[in-house]
Order: structure tokens, then C-alpha cells, then sequence
């Protein structure tokens, strides 16, 4: 069985999957839909699976979909990021505010967001490979990007000076987003 653990965003949670470790290695499983989708309390299964790889400092985000989101798995197969989640939903108590979390290969670590949340990460290792499941398929149309560091927001990144794409840079500030 795994682990489930709440964060300060009620809707978002981390799942730490029970690991066999012996002298030939590990395994755990990954994921198992019927499983996921009660834990998680999902309302649509995953559709799409993404693979990600990035070098130490490259910041991917804040991404998000709109009027298409997708709810994310996220996990690290290798290397080290630190993990975030915006919320994004104008109905939500906790609109704009944001929870980070490092997922690792060695923590094994996963982090659900649902719809309505932006998305980034920092990569923390020379090299990190990350897996997303989504719940709905990429929407070029719908896409679009928050500041990944908006001062309304206040995310505490570990780097300061991250390498970011065109798109990234010119992401959003909160404030401007039409949700």
C-alpha cells in the first residue's frame, strides 16, 4: 500500500509508494488506476503520460491549462526538483497560494495535482528525468503560463536565478490572469 499525505492545499497530495528494497535492487508500484482514482478522489482518469528531462536550474512553469485543465500525477524517475503547485480556482479559499515539494528518485515520491492548479518545477540535480499522467490532452489552444515568480504569489524557490524558456519568462502575473 502507499502513503498519502496532505499538504497545506487540501486538494493537493503527496504519495509515497511502499518500497521492496533487497540486494538486487527495489520495486513499488507505480500506479494502478482503480487504486489512484479512489485515493485521489479523481473525477476523470489519466489520458495522457508526459517525460520530461532537464539539467540542474532549468524552472518549467508555472504551466497551466484553461478552459481545459488537467489534473497531474508528477514523479522523478531520475535525478531531483523541487515541486509546485499554484492554485488557480477563483472559487477556492486558497486562490494563489502555492506548495512545493522535492521528489526525488531516491524519496520516490509523487505529488497529485488536480485541475484548476499551475504546475512547475525546479530541477535540482545535474540531470532530472520527471514523468506527468494528465487527465485531460495537451490543448495548445488552452495553454498558458504564470510567473513562476509573481511577489504576489511568493514561491520560495531554491535557486534564484533559474535558465527558463521564452514562454516561461513571459508568463502572467496573478493579478493579470482571466480565469
Amino acid at each position: 500500500m502507499m502513503k498519502v499525505i496532505k499538504t497545506r492545499l487540501p486538494d493537493v497530495k503527496v504519495i509515497e509508494p511502499r518500497v521492496f528494497n533487497d540486494e538486487r535492487g527495489f520495486f513499488y508500484e507505480s500506479f494502478q488506476s482503480s487504486r489512484y482514482m479512489q485515493i485521489l478522489e479523481m473525477t476523470k482518469p489519466f489520458v495522457q503520460s508526459n517525460i520530461s528531462q532537464s539539467k540542474y536550474g532549468v524552472l518549467r512553469g508555472l504551466h497551466f491549462q484553461h478552459p481545459k485543465p488537467q489534473g497531474k500525477l508528477i514523479s522523478v524517475t531520475r535525478g531531483h526538483i523541487f515541486d509546485v503547485a499554484v492554485d488557480l480556482r477563483l472559487d477556492s479559499e486558497n486562490y494563489g497560494q502555492w506548495v512545493g515539494v522535492e521528489l526525488s528518485e531516491e524519496n520516490k515520491r509523487q505529488i497529485w495535482i488536480p485541475e484548476g492548479f499551475a504546475h512547475g518545477f525546479l530541477t535540482l540535480s545535474s540531470i532530472a528525468d520527471v514523468e506527468y499522467k494528465c487527465t485531460d490532452y495537451y490543448s495548445p489552444q488552452h495553454e498558458a503560463c504564470l510567473k513562476w515568480n509573481d511577489p504576489e504569489i511568493g514561491i520560495t524557490w531554491p535557486i534564484n536565478d533559474p535558465i527558463l524558456s521564452m514562454k516561461d519568462q513571459c508568463g502572467f502575473q496573478l493579478k493579470d490572469l482571466a480565469l
